[in-house]
């Protein structure tokens, strides 16, 4: 080795300098110091750059270990004698270190560490210009093995937030980037390490980190679901003083860009994610539901309705606040209804000389399509919280949207019939108010059709269809039949007219070929008719038969009712007809006694000791009596 090689060092530095010896290197160092100084005074900026490439590239690259390390050393040595002027050889000061940051050998990788703390300390905002470099060299030491280099990595990385929190030329916007892709580490200690940093920069009073949630916000999340306790407080932390800036300046956040991650984070297995991202859709809905209505609101409802039905301890803080965000987003449908009317209203008085425009009602507030599609997927194998939410959701957008509403029948029919079937009675009977409301709407279009009339919605048309589909429905499932058909009735004639239910069963059965089936519906009619309390009126209108009408419902009836012996004659007594009720028993001789006939005289026995038929039995057995019988 000659010393022209390592020219301006003499052979005696060199040799120190890659001693392996520590106290040998720092004399060497401490000879490079006064080299450079001497350089410096001089202004010697070739010499300067001469030494700083013998150092960078013969000895940071060397293959020897010691060599490395020397060269770190002098090179931090260089830095610090260079004082001022180390901002004209940042690329030459700095990139050599950095390139020992993922040295094999731990010692390397831990001088290396300390050497650009001391570059960065004489240098300050100068290194920025590599600060994605640095950042980049820092976010996976933070995960090394060697409990030495993390603590050189921590010395560094101190100094580098409270240059970069100083500086007023650091750029934020290409730094995103980086940061977003290390959030996405698995690593723990790397997970720490962008997390300090994201809380740092949120920290900084002239830094908008709000507006870079949607970059932030994903990974955030991700870390979120760590099983690290530290990490997810660190990471829940950040998250709220997020929100919290989210609340207090609402108009610069990105709503669309960032609520689909929170409903996706939204469906997680882990609590606090879960948890976390609902309230921050509760917050989002408060800010700026308008916003999102229209074409958010069937992710948010994916998001939450499943919560609705969760019992345990631990996760009633998520069903409470999805139940929040369900309230919220229903009463902003409600809201923006009540608007467009008022609106429409005014507009009509305005402009009643010229030609009509079209309502506001009729805008679409929200994509009814993916809101129909989510609710009835929601309908099925769910518990009955959801089920309850979901049916009250359709029965809220047929009062507040019913035109765009009744142009889905189609889709949400079917699902509602199938309802009927759950064993929840809350669920029957919203469901049942669902259909009751398509039905009056139905017949509203009918009273309105000079106006709000369209080709293709024809009048009744879905009673008539959901009552066929009830009775097919009933001949199919014996059990629903048996267990609920009462139930279903009576909740039916007390949500549309008792009158109508009644005489549009009674027509579909005239044409039934099943005759046991119209036997058992006709007997169960008969059963609901003579003794619920909610077929009071109706039963009332049969007795005086005072209107064209009762007299005209009587004889449809009677008609039907001919399935059942039994029933017919219990017609008969409840219109005051009996001298027909007693022509119609003098037949029951003729007929076949069966088990199921003996327990139908015997029900009307029992109905005729009653006080519906106290008075009418009276005179029934006195009719008889003055006939011989």
């Amino acid at each position: 080795m000659s010393e022209k090689d390592y020219s301006p060092l003499s052979l005696a530095c060199v040799k120190s300098l890659t001693d392996k010896n520590y106290d040998k290197r720092r004399q060497a160092a401490l000879e490079i110091e006064k080299m450079a100084k001497d350089f410096a005074a001089m202004k010697n900026v070739e010499q300067i750059k001469k030494l700083l490439r013998v150092l960078g590239q013969d000895f940071t690259m060397s293959q020897m270990t010691n060599w490395r390390k020397g060269g770190i050393i002098g090179l931090a040595a260089a830095a610090m004698a260079l004082g001022k002027d180390t901002g004209n050889y940042i690329p030459e000061l700095v990139l050599p270190i950095l390139a020992c940051f993922s040295d094999s050998d731990s010692r390397v990788r831990y001088y290396a560490c300390e050497g650009l703390y001391n570059v960065t300390k004489v240098a300050r905002g100068e290194v920025l210009i590599h600060f994605h470099d640095i950042f980049n060299a820092l976010s996976k030491l933070a995960a090394d093995p060697d409990q030495n280099v993390k603590s050189g990595t921590e010395l560094l990385d101190r100094l580098l937030k409270d240059i970069v929190t100083e500086s007023v030329s650091f750029d934020l916007f290409e730094f995103m980037p980086l940061l977003r892709e290390r959030l996405y580490t698995k690593n723990a200690f790397a997970r720490q390490f962008v997390i300090s940093w994201i809380s740092i920069l949120h920290a900084v009073p002239d830094i908008n980190m709000i507006v870079y949630l949607p970059d932030l916000l994903d990974g955030l999340f991700t870390i979120l679901e760590d099983q690290n306790t530290e990490i997810k407080k660190m990471c829940e932390k950040v998250l709220g003083e997020f929100l919290r800036e989210v609340i207090k300046n609402p108009y610069i956040v990105d709503y669309p860009a960032t609520i689909n991650i929170l409903i996706v984070h939204s469906q997680s297995k882990d609590e606090l994610l879960q948890l976390t991202s609902i309230t921050w859709i509760k917050e989002f809905v408060s800010l700026a539901g308008n916003e999102l209505l229209q074409h958010y609101a069937s992710g948010i409802l994916t998001a939450v309705l499943p919560c609705l039905s969760y019992d345990e301890e631990g996760t009633k803080n998520i069903r409470e606040t999805s139940k929040a965000v369900n309230y919220n987003l229903m009463k902003l449908v409600t809201n923006i209804s009540e608007s467009g009317t008022k609106q429409s209203s005014t507009d009509l008085q305005n402009n009643k000389h010229q030609s009509p425009q079209k309502n506001k009602q009729d805008l679409p507030i929200i994509d009814l399509i993916s809101v129909i599609d989510v609710l009835t997927r929601n309908l099925e194998n769910t518990a009955v919280p959801t089920k309850t939410a979901v049916l009250k959701w359709i029965y809220h957008l047929h009062l507040k949207m019913p035109s765009q509403m009744f142009l889905h029948v189609d889709e949400t029919f079917p699902v509602l019939l199938k309802t009927l079937s759950d064993p929840s009675d809350e669920v029957v009977i919203l469901s049942l108010e669902v259909v009751a409301e398509i039905v009056s709407f139905s017949s509203k279009l009918k009273r309105d059709s000079g106006e709000a009339l369209k080709d293709n919605l024809i009048p009744s048309t879905y009673f008539k269809k959901f009552i066929v589909s009830l009775l097919g429905l009933f001949e199919t499932d014996k059990a629903l039949l048996e267990d609920r058909g009462s139930f279903i009735i009576r909740q039916l004639s007390v949500l549309l007219s008792a009158e109508a239910i009644y005489r549009s069963i009674s027509e579909i059965l005239l044409t039934e070929k099943n005759y046991k089936f119209a036997n058992v519906m006709v007997e169960t009619l008969s059963t609901i008719l003579l003794t619920s309390c909610e077929l009071f009126e109706l039963r009332t209108q049969l007795k005086e038969l005072a209107t064209k009408e009762s007299c005209s419902l009587f004889c449809c009836l009677y008609q039907t009712w001919a399935h059942d012996p039994v029933a017919t004659v219990a017609l008969c007594l409840l219109t005051q007809n009996y001298a027909h009720a007693c022509d119609l028993i003098r037949t029951f001789g003729h007929l076949e006694v069966t088990v199921e006939f003996l327990v139908e005289i015997d029900k009307l026995v029992q109905l005729i000791e009653s006080p519906i038929f106290t008075c009418k039995s009276s005179y029934f057995f006195s009719i008889q009596l003055s006939n011989g019988k």
